[in-house]
Protein backbone atom coordinates (compact mmCIF):
# COMPACT_ATOMS: atom_id res chain seq x y z
CA UNK A 1 0.00 0.00 0.00
CA UNK A 2 1.09 3.40 -0.49
CA UNK A 3 0.27 6.69 1.58
CA UNK A 4 -0.96 9.86 0.67
CA UNK A 5 -2.27 12.69 2.21
CA UNK A 6 -2.86 16.57 0.96
CA UNK A 7 -1.27 18.25 4.17
CA UNK A 8 1.43 14.86 5.16
CA UNK A 9 4.03 15.87 8.00
CA UNK A 10 6.69 13.29 6.65
CA UNK A 11 5.51 12.76 2.88
CA UNK A 12 8.72 10.14 2.24
CA UNK A 13 6.85 7.55 4.55
CA UNK A 14 3.68 8.01 2.50
CA UNK A 15 6.03 6.88 -0.28
CA UNK A 16 7.19 3.81 1.20
CA UNK A 17 5.15 0.12 -0.46
CA UNK A 18 4.41 -1.91 2.22
CA UNK A 19 2.85 -5.33 1.01
CA UNK A 20 1.76 -7.89 3.26
CA UNK A 21 -1.73 -9.55 5.03
CA UNK A 22 0.24 -9.89 8.57
CA UNK A 23 -1.16 -8.18 11.42
CA UNK A 24 2.07 -6.45 11.90
CA UNK A 25 2.55 -5.78 8.26
CA UNK A 26 -1.31 -4.06 8.79
CA UNK A 27 0.15 -2.30 11.82
CA UNK A 28 2.99 -1.01 9.98
CA UNK A 29 1.20 0.44 7.27
CA UNK A 30 -1.44 2.21 9.85
CA UNK A 31 2.19 3.30 12.09
CA UNK A 32 3.39 4.82 8.58
CA UNK A 33 0.43 6.39 7.79
CA UNK A 34 0.33 7.99 10.72
CA UNK A 35 3.48 9.51 10.53
CA UNK A 36 2.76 10.91 7.25
CA UNK A 37 0.22 12.56 8.44
CA UNK A 38 1.21 13.88 11.90
CA UNK A 39 5.00 13.07 11.98
CA UNK A 40 7.01 10.37 13.99
CA UNK A 41 5.71 11.64 17.33
CA UNK A 42 2.37 10.24 16.95
CA UNK A 43 3.41 6.63 15.67
CA UNK A 44 4.49 5.69 19.88
CA UNK A 45 0.65 5.90 20.66
CA UNK A 46 -0.79 4.69 17.04
CA UNK A 47 0.69 1.66 17.99
CA UNK A 48 -0.16 1.25 21.54
CA UNK A 49 -3.61 1.69 20.49
CA UNK A 50 -3.66 -0.67 17.74
CA UNK A 51 -1.70 -3.69 19.51
CA UNK A 52 -4.39 -3.22 22.26
CA UNK A 53 -6.93 -3.83 19.99
CA UNK A 54 -8.40 -7.22 18.51
CA UNK A 55 -8.45 -10.38 20.75
CA UNK A 56 -5.04 -11.73 18.69
CA UNK A 57 -3.16 -8.81 19.56
CA UNK A 58 -2.44 -8.98 23.85
CA UNK A 59 -0.03 -11.47 23.50
CA UNK A 60 3.99 -10.68 23.62
CA UNK A 61 4.11 -12.58 20.24
CA UNK A 62 2.26 -10.47 18.55
CA UNK A 63 4.55 -7.27 19.92
CA UNK A 64 7.39 -9.20 18.64
CA UNK A 65 6.18 -9.93 15.65
CA UNK A 66 5.22 -6.22 14.91
CA UNK A 67 8.81 -5.13 15.87
CA UNK A 68 10.22 -8.06 13.40
CA UNK A 69 8.27 -6.94 10.21
CA UNK A 70 10.00 -3.04 11.45
CA UNK A 71 13.54 -5.01 11.21
CA UNK A 72 12.67 -6.67 8.30
CA UNK A 73 11.77 -3.53 6.44
CA UNK A 74 14.82 -1.49 7.80
CA UNK A 75 17.58 -4.34 6.73
CA UNK A 76 15.92 -4.52 3.27
CA UNK A 77 15.86 -0.39 3.12
CA UNK A 78 19.81 -0.92 4.46
CA UNK A 79 20.15 -3.43 1.68
CA UNK A 80 19.02 -1.69 -1.09
CA UNK A 81 20.88 1.68 0.10
CA UNK A 82 24.18 -0.16 -1.03
CA UNK A 83 22.42 -0.57 -4.39
CA UNK A 84 23.13 3.49 -4.66
CA UNK A 85 25.81 5.53 -5.71
CA UNK A 86 26.98 6.33 -2.02
CA UNK A 87 30.30 8.02 -0.21
CA UNK A 88 32.66 6.09 1.12
CA UNK A 89 31.72 7.35 5.02
CA UNK A 90 27.65 6.93 4.05
CA UNK A 91 28.41 3.57 2.20
CA UNK A 92 30.02 2.23 5.73
CA UNK A 93 27.31 4.02 7.50
CA UNK A 94 25.11 1.95 5.73
CA UNK A 95 26.36 -1.25 5.80
CA UNK A 96 26.92 -1.24 9.45
CA UNK A 97 23.08 -0.24 10.36
CA UNK A 98 21.93 -3.11 8.19
CA UNK A 99 24.17 -5.41 9.95
CA UNK A 100 21.98 -4.05 12.80
CA UNK A 101 19.36 -4.92 11.42
CA UNK A 102 20.12 -7.93 10.44
CA UNK A 103 21.07 -9.31 14.05
CA UNK A 104 17.78 -7.75 15.53
CA UNK A 105 16.27 -9.88 12.79
CA UNK A 106 17.91 -12.69 14.07
CA UNK A 107 18.23 -11.88 17.84
CA UNK A 108 13.70 -11.35 17.37
CA UNK A 109 13.13 -14.06 15.11
CA UNK A 110 14.49 -16.47 18.09
CA UNK A 111 12.89 -14.82 21.21
CA UNK A 112 9.41 -15.49 19.27
CA UNK A 113 10.54 -19.26 18.69
CA UNK A 114 11.61 -19.22 22.69
CA UNK A 115 8.22 -17.96 23.40
CA UNK A 116 6.65 -21.12 21.20
CA UNK A 117 5.20 -18.35 18.32
CA UNK A 118 5.53 -18.37 14.87
CA UNK A 119 7.49 -15.70 13.26
CA UNK A 120 5.78 -13.79 10.75
CA UNK A 121 7.23 -14.02 6.90
CA UNK A 122 8.94 -10.99 5.60
CA UNK A 123 6.78 -8.35 3.28
CA UNK A 124 7.38 -7.34 0.20
CA UNK A 125 8.52 -3.05 0.53
CA UNK A 126 9.62 -0.51 -1.84
CA UNK A 127 11.48 2.46 -1.30
CA UNK A 128 11.49 5.94 -2.66
CA UNK A 129 15.43 6.44 -2.56
CA UNK A 130 17.50 7.47 -5.97
CA UNK A 131 20.77 8.92 -4.48
CA UNK A 132 22.85 9.37 -1.26
CA UNK A 133 20.16 12.42 -0.37
CA UNK A 134 16.99 10.37 -0.45
CA UNK A 135 18.92 7.99 1.49
CA UNK A 136 20.04 10.19 4.28
CA UNK A 137 16.72 11.81 4.41
CA UNK A 138 14.46 8.62 4.09
CA UNK A 139 16.90 6.52 6.82
CA UNK A 140 16.39 9.53 9.48
CA UNK A 141 12.74 9.16 8.80
CA UNK A 142 12.32 5.27 9.23
CA UNK A 143 14.53 5.32 11.99
CA UNK A 144 13.29 7.60 14.25
CA UNK A 145 9.75 6.29 13.35
CA UNK A 146 10.66 3.21 14.58
CA UNK A 147 12.18 3.85 17.66
CA UNK A 148 8.58 5.74 18.26
CA UNK A 149 7.25 2.47 17.26
CA UNK A 150 8.67 0.53 19.58
CA UNK A 151 7.99 3.09 22.43
CA UNK A 152 4.44 3.15 21.48
CA UNK A 153 4.90 -0.85 21.72
CA UNK A 154 6.25 -0.97 25.21
CA UNK A 155 3.39 -0.19 27.05
CA UNK A 156 1.77 -3.44 26.00
CA UNK A 157 4.32 -6.36 26.83
CA UNK A 158 3.78 -8.20 29.80
CA UNK A 159 7.22 -10.48 29.77
CA UNK A 160 9.74 -8.35 31.54
CA UNK A 161 12.03 -10.71 29.56
CA UNK A 162 10.77 -8.88 26.08
CA UNK A 163 10.43 -5.75 27.73
CA UNK A 164 14.03 -5.28 28.19
CA UNK A 165 14.67 -6.96 25.00
CA UNK A 166 12.51 -4.91 23.22
CA UNK A 167 14.54 -1.88 25.12
CA UNK A 168 17.81 -2.71 23.52
CA UNK A 169 16.82 -2.95 20.29
CA UNK A 170 15.13 1.08 21.10
CA UNK A 171 18.13 1.90 22.16
CA UNK A 172 20.17 1.27 19.29
CA UNK A 173 17.57 2.72 16.97
CA UNK A 174 17.84 5.56 18.66
CA UNK A 175 21.68 5.48 18.02
CA UNK A 176 21.07 4.94 14.43
CA UNK A 177 19.10 8.27 14.36
CA UNK A 178 21.85 10.15 15.78
CA UNK A 179 24.81 8.72 13.47
CA UNK A 180 22.03 9.34 11.05
CA UNK A 181 21.22 13.18 11.05
CA UNK A 182 24.96 13.70 11.83
CA UNK A 183 25.91 12.22 8.58
CA UNK A 184 23.18 14.90 7.22
CA UNK A 185 25.06 17.50 9.22
CA UNK A 186 21.84 18.11 11.22
CA UNK A 187 21.10 18.46 15.33
CA UNK A 188 21.06 14.78 16.53
CA UNK A 189 19.00 15.82 19.34
CA UNK A 190 16.75 18.96 18.66
CA UNK A 191 13.61 18.90 21.15
CA UNK A 192 13.46 17.15 24.87
CA UNK A 193 10.70 15.49 23.66
CA UNK A 194 7.93 14.81 21.01
CA UNK A 195 5.27 15.91 19.72
CA UNK A 196 1.93 14.54 20.38
CA UNK A 197 -1.42 14.86 19.17
CA UNK A 198 -4.55 13.28 20.76
CA UNK A 199 -5.10 9.96 19.66
CA UNK A 200 -8.77 10.47 18.37
CA UNK A 201 -6.44 12.94 15.52
CA UNK A 202 -4.72 10.38 14.90
CA UNK A 203 -6.68 7.52 14.33
CA UNK A 204 -9.07 9.83 12.01
CA UNK A 205 -6.37 10.90 9.68
CA UNK A 206 -5.11 7.32 9.09
CA UNK A 207 -8.74 5.57 8.34
CA UNK A 208 -8.58 5.64 4.92
CA UNK A 209 -5.54 4.03 4.50
CA UNK A 210 -6.22 1.30 6.78
CA UNK A 211 -9.33 0.76 4.19
CA UNK A 212 -7.08 0.30 1.09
Amino acid sequence: MTMAHANTALPELGAIEVRGFTRGAFIVRGAFAAGAVYGAGTVGPFVSQALAQGSDSSGDVNILNFALTLEYLEAEFYRRALELDLSSDVRALAATLGTHERDHVAALRETIDAAGGTATEKPKVSFPIKDERSFLELAQTLEETGLSAYNGAATSIESREVLAAAGQIAQIEARHAADIRIARGVTPAPKVFDDSLQMEQVLEAVQPFLKS
